[in-house]
């Protein structure tokens, strides 16, 4: 189920990373630069923008296409297995139900049990799930995990998602830019252009603030796994939610778990302070707590 943030976000990073060499092999960002030696603040907001959105808008277009090109993923064209064919059906039920399209239903080798949901808009999405997952779960708790994805897609998460990277992006690249520009003149007191200074600044502080702002990606997207909770609660029934999060619990509690894996919060581990604003999911057994107290 974290792996719909991490894909989505590898994705924007990259495309982010080829935009930003594009405009700086077209010249954009020296002629950002104005004869008195400054910035001309609002064309570089301008153009962070377009660059901030431009990459999260197009990782979005291509969500679909990088989720199956990452994860290998083979969508479900005809079933040809009794499971295949019961998580085809399930999916088309639950999005009659949600009032969205039918998204296209895949199944990627992996032992652990996860699945995630991806796309452009409501009737444009992929959800699939892991082969640990069909071998790990039960029906009834594998049927409250596709309720939970299938909700993501009806809330139209990636999509918010999407426009939030985007407004992110824009004040790292212009941020950055500034902080690079103001280094670069008033420490090393460039005159005239841009020099190797305010390169290396901007994109140290790129970075930096890249981190930081992540925090507000993170926060969303552990606000938006209760929203789905409940939609995979009212879709399968909250009795088999819990269930579907007590089973992930179990498994990914056990000591055999990859550090970074609990990292992203899918373990509902116990952290806590900072480590707590970097965790796209927030801990099962709040999960399971805010299920059973109906929020």
């Amino acid at each position: 189920m974290f792996k719909r943030i991490v894909l989505f976000l590898i994705t924007n990073l990259a495309v982010l990373f080829v935009l930003n060499i594009t405009m700086r092999i077209l010249g954009v960002d020296r002629m950002l630069a104005q004869s008195g030696g400054g910035l001309n603040l609002s064309a570089l907001l301008v153009v962070a923008g377009v660059i901030g959105f431009g990459g999260s808008l197009f990782s979005l277009a291509i969500s679909k296409w990088s989720a199956k090109f990452m994860t290998g993923a083979k969508v479900i064209d005809t079933p040809r297995t009794e499971a295949e064919h019961w998580l085809v059906e399930t999916v088309r039920r639950q999005a009659q139900q949600a009032n969205i399209g039918m998204p296209e239903v895949a199944i990627y080798e992996a032992p652990d049990v996860n699945a995630f949901a991806t796309g452009m808009s409501r009737n444009n999405a992929l959800v699939a799930v892991s082969s640990g997952l069909l071998n790990g779960m039960t029906r009834d708790e594998a049927e409250a995990v596709l309720g939970h994805e299938i909700t993501h897609v009806a809330n139209g998460d990636m999509v918010t998602l999407a426009l939030i990277q985007g407004v992110v992006n824009t004040f790292v690249i212009f941020l950055s830019r500034i902080i690079g520009n103001l280094v670069d003149k008033v420490v090393f007191k460039t005159e005239r252009g841009n020099g190797p200074a305010f390169w290396i600044t901007s994109i140290i502080a790129e970075l930096v603030l890249g981190i930081l702002a992540s925090v507000i990606v993170m926060w969303f997207s552990r606000r938006r796994e209760f929203r789905a909770d409940a939609g995979g609660a009212s879709l399968a029934g909250r009795e088999k939610m819990i269930a579907a999060l007590q089973r992930l619990k179990q498994v990914h509690e056990a000591p055999r778990l990859p550090a970074q894996m609990r990292a992203f919060g899918i373990s509902g581990g116990q952290a806590g302070g900072l480590a707590r604003l970097f965790m796209s999911h927030p801990p099962l057994d709040e999960r399971i707590e805010a299920l059973r107290a109906g929020r």
